[in-house]
């Protein structure tokens, strides 16, 4: 197996199924050049439907170069109401054009905004906020500027074909943007959250400076470890030093500095100074390290993806996600015995089953046999275990699992080089890309 780029391997992520060459060149040289759409789960009401019955209006936005959160953020200030009554079902990349559901508390068609660069498109009204997952999937067309070997496209692609047992398909990690594009350590701070190391949390977080960071931010978080050394932090100055655009930093230090900071509890509450789904997201990056590394593992010891093995978790077809694009219902799971794995290969082979591995929390059952050793072997070298996710407010995680291959309907068009396929929700673009593109994880 050819080893994965060195920043990938921080994040777990140790190989690629495709030992050749990649195509190289670049993406998103524009934004138009890396196009996401959502493929929708939601029925809305007409837009006339009884705004008391169905407060939210729910809104198909087209970005052309924003991030989701600062569009929801400008989208709440245009229209002069709360940030907490706009709510959206995926987190898209900012620069790209991206075609994505909102809902909005309140208010009516009329009262959409016009803001640079965005199409709103009332669909109707619903009767609760959209939350995260109320997707069924994301269509990408992603064109590769300036490839240097375009025609190892083939290779790559024959490959995946084979992984996925006749179907193009690639392991289902999570990107590296997952834990931070620029500077990865949001699974480092969850680590420390879940072992409740607190104050190394907030440090992972605030100081733990990256090369690739502005030399003004490297030179605020290495301020941050200095204060942190001393026998008195001054977290006064520590926050002095912080550039006003890192918001989330400044926010934890505010909370030293109102607290005291020398606590563990004062350092949880800095941890809680910024918003819940943040919160959130530095346990699920420590899962979903965990499971990129149990991913890694499966591949380093030969283990099939496309069909199970006795010990194996697999998860059924969820009935309701759209017929071409499965999906695993995470309630429907099964252990796969000796005696079983011919029936549930053929399941597999129909899609109509898939191979998980888990993203370990309070309620995690691991694998049986030589799958279960490899997420027990995983886990205990991280020091993890399901139990240590019981944890305060929202840091706890009974977990769940995920299908450990992802298919996918790819199509390439040669001149420009364009990559067209689906993916469900909760997979990620970059999984299908890095086999092609065998760049270094930032470019991707």
């Amino acid at each position: 197996m050819r080893e994965a780029h060195p920043l990938e391997r921080q994040v777990g992520i140790d190989y690629y199924v495709s030992d050749g060459p990649g195509v190289g060149g670049r993406l998103r040289a524009d934004p138009a050049d890396f196009r996401v759409r959502e493929l929708e789960a939601v029925d809305p009401e007409p837009p006339d439907a009884d705004a008391g019955a169905y407060p939210h209006l729910l809104v198909r936005a087209t970005l052309v170069d924003w991030d989701t959160n600062d569009f929801a953020g400008a989208l709440s200030d245009a229209l002069g109401v709360s940030r907490e009554r706009v709510s959206w079902a995926g987190t898209k990349d900012k620069r790209a054009v991206t075609t994505q559901l909102f809902s909005v508390q309140g208010i009516d068609a009329a009262d959409l905004p016009t803001l640079d660069g965005v199409d709103l498109e009332p669909l109707g009204r619903v009767g609760r906020n959209l939350e995260f997952g109320d997707l069924a999937g994301n269509a990408f067309e992603i064109r590769v500027s300036e490839p240097e070997r375009p025609e190892a496209v083939d290779d790559v692609g024959d490959a995946l074909t084979a992984f996925g047992g006749g179907r193009p398909a690639v392991p289902n990690v999570f990107g590296h943007q997952r834990f931070g594009s620029r500077r990865p350590v949001t699974h480092e701070v969850g680590l420390h959250v879940v072992r409740e190391e607190w104050r190394a949390a907030v440090l992972a977080y605030v100081g733990n400076p990256a090369e690739t960071e502005p030399e003004r931010t490297r030179t605020a978080r290495a301020t941050v470890e200095e204060v942190a050394a001393g026998d008195d932090p001054d977290w006064a100055a520590a926050l002095d030093a912080m550039p006003g655009h890192l918001g989330y930093e400044r926010s934890m230090l505010h909370r030293l500095v109102e607290n005291g900071g020398r606590e563990p509890a004062d350092f949880r509450n800095a941890l809680e100074a910024v918003p819940w789904n943040l919160q959130r997201l530095f346990v699920n990056a420590a899962q979903s390290f965990a499971f990129n590394r149990i991913v890694s593992e499966r591949l380093r010891r030969g283990l099939p993806f496309d069909r199970p093995v006795a010990g194996d978790v697999v998860a059924f077809a969820d009935a309701d996600a759209p017929a071409d694009l499965a999906v695993p219902d995470t309630d429907r799971l099964q252990r796969v015995t000796e005696e079983r794995v011919d029936v549930v290969t053929r399941h597999c082979e129909r899609g109509r089953a898939f191979v998980t591995a888990p993203l370990v929390g309070t309620e995690t059952e691991l694998g049986d046999g030589e799958p279960g050793d490899v997420e027990r072997e995983v886990l205990d070298g991280l020091d993890l275990s399901p139990s240590d996710f019981d944890l305060p407010g929202n840091f706890d995680s009974s977990g769940t699992r995920r299908a450990v291959l992802v298919g996918t309907d790819l199509s390439v068009e040669r001149d420009p080089l364009t990559l067209s396929f689906s993916l469900p929700r909760g997979s990620y673009a970059t999984a299908v890309l890095r086999e092609f593109l065998k760049v270094d994880p930032r470019d991707l």
